[in-house]
């Protein structure tokens, strides 16, 4: 049960005012917010030094009254300080650069959730779906999004942890402790045995399309994409197709996978835009594709481990 959290700035610079409007709208919720200390702070693109960062994630993991985490932004900042962040215990909201913090969390088996943060709480419309799923996932209550067929998708149904998130971020943390594989191995299905394999979310903003291609072939060539059970390929804003590449960039990186056999879903509203639905990470969820469309179900923890005692 979610009623205390706490917004931290572990990685780039936020306006102000934006904290404090995302911390109105959750006070109107019925929940207790509290702001670390250095979250308003600006140190060059770093919301504080990285002492400062560190220290308001470390104070906020070990205070027992908080009950979940939110990253006010992403940005940029931490890959500077993620080998000294204590142990994830409790949730942690964001995406983005904050797909390090969740990449950790895999690691100590923490549920964590992939979705919007301070600025898009502080000015979406009361109305929008990604404010109505939030609502919905900080309640503790299942989600299900139905999703419309694209023409590269892949069928097949798989429950399993979904892991991962910007792609540029788990490129940067291969061959580290945070990598996808140290990750997934660390995970359950929701029975305590350890070692699963996932289904891999990516994302990204503003990456060149032979940029994309190079860090999918880091993810091949190392056997990531080889060991997962699914793939959701979300939205790569900015990220212009290159007439020089064969393909889109969404078939650069369906060739990628093309020798797995695994489910494919393409287009999911998970990324850089306004329309960024949360997902559970770290905890199992249900990937559906067909040829008519795609489901994905995102449980609660307990929800979780019975459909996986289920599947």
């Amino acid at each position: 049960m979610i009623s205390h959290i706490r917004i931290v700035s572990p990685s780039g610079h936020l306006d102000p005012a934006l904290i404090d409007a995302a911390s109105a709208r959750l006070r109107a919720w019925g929940y207790k917010v509290s702001v670390g200390a250095h979250a308003r702070d600006e140190w060059g693109r770093f919301a504080g030094t990285d002492d400062h960062r560190l220290a308001d994630l470390s104070e906020a993991m070990t205070d027992t009254s908080v009950d979940l985490i939110l990253c006010s932004r992403g940005g940029y900042g931490l890959q500077r300080i993620i080998d000294r962040v204590p142990a994830i215990t409790k949730p942690v909201l964001g995406f983005s650069d904050i797909t390090a913090l969740h990449q950790a969390a895999a690691l100590s088996g923490c549920a964590t959730i992939h979705g919007i943060m301070c600025k898009h709480i502080a000015t979406l419309p009361e109305e929008s779906e990604p404010i109505r799923a939030l609502r919905r996932i900080l309640r503790g209550e299942p989600l299900e999004y139905t999703l419309p067929a694209h023409p590269l998708n892949r069928p097949g149904t798989v429950c399993a942890p979904v892991v991962g998130g910007n792609l540029s971020v788990l490129y940067g943390l291969q061959g580290t402790p945070y990598g996808l594989q140290a990750a997934a191995s660390s995970l359950s299905c929701g029975e305590g045995r350890k070692g699963v394999s996932p289904i891999l979310l990516i994302e990204d903003i503003c990456e060149r399309h032979y940029h994309i291609d190079r860090m999918i072939r880091n993810l091949r060539l190392s056997g990531v994409l080889a060991s997962i059970s699914g793939l959701i390929v979300g939205q790569f804003s900015d990220c212009d197709d290159d007439p020089s590449m064969p393909g889109t960039v969404y078939e650069t990186i369906k060739e990628a996978v093309a020798e797995y056999n695994y489910p494919v879903l393409f287009n999911a509203p998970v990324g850089h835009v306004e329309h960024n639905l949360p997902l559970w990470l770290n905890t199992p969820s249900v990937l559906s594709v067909t040829s008519d469309g795609a489901v994905i179900k995102s449980m609660p923890l307990s929800t979780a481990a019975s459909s996986a005692r289920q599947s």
